[in-house]
């Protein structure tokens, strides 16, 4: 049987093609006589697909305002209780790998692009007090009126205290105050009495190294403070979350020392 000519040009392209994938080998023929082209399929890798422009942008060891973040919205989906610090540790890493394993993610406890997505879906901006759950503020700059003698300068703007002298600051803490319905009191005071301690017999709840400085209202050590940051509050006294810290402070105020709390 006479094959016309442009048939015959495309069997023998496609022949040709056929060897170069098949190898050396002419392909076999069918039934029907034509050649029989083997069908390949790639095969998957086995290693674990990475979407591309994935890149970490947080891993253990960084600090800054960016893990602060994450860190804050990791305790607002429940993977992270303490905190937020400023500091990628270890906590921090496991609980990353747990939101991932749960996500179908690889659990690398490093913070990715596709980790970092995820997170900000499920989560919304965490405000300045989630940021600073625990403290660690900036302290705000110190009201004039802090600028000289003994004075314990508090900040209601940066939740901050600072203790100083002759405009020196020698220490800062964290502090948190009253609630609306008991405020802590603004203006100058100064220290009429303190005590080490201290429980209040209003309230039934223990106030170590109390310094008094208005009335009922006192700077003191607050174990409520320590363990649930400013998710709480204080009847009107200035708490402070850090033990060692007020305890030096404890030492070194005296009667009479000035006292100035501003907005």
């Amino acid at each position: 049987m006479r094959i016309p000519g442009r048939t015959a040009a495309l069997l023998a392209s496609a022949a040709a093609v056929a060897v170069a994938l098949a190898g050396c080998e002419p392909p076999e023929e069918g039934a029907d006589g034509k050649p029989r082209y083997p069908v390949r399929f790639d095969t998957p890798s086995a290693r674990p697909h990475t979407p591309a422009g994935t890149r970490a942008l947080y891993s253990r060891g960084d600090t800054g305002a960016g893990v602060r973040e994450l860190q804050a919205r990791l305790r607002q989906v429940q993977w992270l209780y303490d905190g937020p610090t400023g500091e990628y540790d270890d906590l921090t890493e496991k609980a990353v790998s747990g939101f991932q394993g749960k996500r179908g993610l690889p659990r690398t406890g490093r913070t990715d692009t596709v980790t970092w997505q995820r997170l900000l879906a499920m989560t919304h901006r965490p405000g300045t007090w989630e940021l600073y759950l625990m403290g660690g503020q900036p302290a705000a700059p110190p009201d004039p009126r802090c600028l000289t003698g003994r004075v314990l300068c508090v900040s209601k703007t940066s939740r901050t205290l600072r203790w100083m002298i002759d405009g020196r600051t020698l220490t800062t803490v964290s502090v948190r105050f009253g609630s609306q319905y008991t405020p802590t009191r603004e203006g100058v005071f100064s220290i009429y009495w303190k005590s080490r301690h201290h429980v209040s017999t209003l309230y039934d709840s223990p106030m170590p190294y109390a310094m008094f400085f208005s009335g009922g209202q006192a700077i003191h050590y607050s174990y409520d403070f320590a363990a649930r940051g400013y998710a709480g509050g204080s009847h009107g006294c200035v708490n402070v979350r850090d033990e060692g810290a007020i305890a030096s402070l404890f030492a070194q105020v005296r009667d009479g020392d000035r006292v100035v709390v501003s907005r």
